[in-house]
């Protein structure tokens, strides 16, 4: 189905609506974290009480980081057409609660969705397990088919993929390295805007 038939658009957050600026390897680094180890599963499998101590330093990164969020070029014009085409708009994270509404808060953005449309890591394991997907179109009522998400990494589209939705994967430098889990490309997030 074309985009523009889709009624439910799921966003991820940092990297796509807003500006890329987290450093993955240094913020590894701060936390003791092995280089190109998933974070969150990383800190999951540690012992609890270190667990929990590199949960909070991860907390004070990702709220440091929050502050300075900026919105992706073309995201404030595509998100406000979307509306006005009477789409649902939801954002799945793999931040915390807090993390994620503080960052769209910063970038001028949380006017375009709603407080329960908002997932993150609190409220589901995180992508690319595509839980998260599952409780948006429950929340939607919402058909799989008119469903689509849009991000810039893996975890993104995986997860929206093994969902049963429509995937289009953002790749500023287009190489789209994912294209068996990819139903769409696109190197600017306004590029959006003449498929919908």
């Amino acid at each position: 189905m074309p985009l523009r038939h889709l009624n439910f658009w799921i966003f991820d957050m940092d990297g796509t609506l807003t500006l890329p600026i987290h450093d993955f390897e240094e913020i590894r680094s701060r936390l003791g974290i092995r280089s190109t180890f998933p974070i969150l599963e990383s800190i999951k499998k540690m012992p609890p009480a270190r667990a929990a101590e590199v949960a909070r330093q991860l907390h004070r990164l990702e709220m440091r980081l929050a502050r300075e969020a900026q919105p992706q070029p073309g995201a404030q014009v595509l998100l406000a057409s979307l509306r006005k085409a009477g789409k649902k708009l939801g954002i799945l994270t793999r931040n915390g609660r807090e993390i994620a509404h503080a960052t769209l808060a910063e970038a001028g953005l949380s006017s375009f969705f709603e407080k329960d449309s908002v997932i993150s890591r609190d409220d589901c394991a995180p992508k690319p397990n595509p839980d998260g997907v599952h409780l948006l179109l429950k929340r939607w009522n919402a058909p799989k088919e008119e469903t689509v998400i849009v991000g810039d990494f893996l975890y993104d589209i995986q997860a929206g993929f093994d969902a049963g939705i429509q995937t289009v994967h953002f790749d500023s430098s287009g190489q789209f390295q994912w294209p068996q889990f990819t139903h769409h490309k696109i190197t600017e997030i306004s590029a959006l805007h003449a498929m919908i």
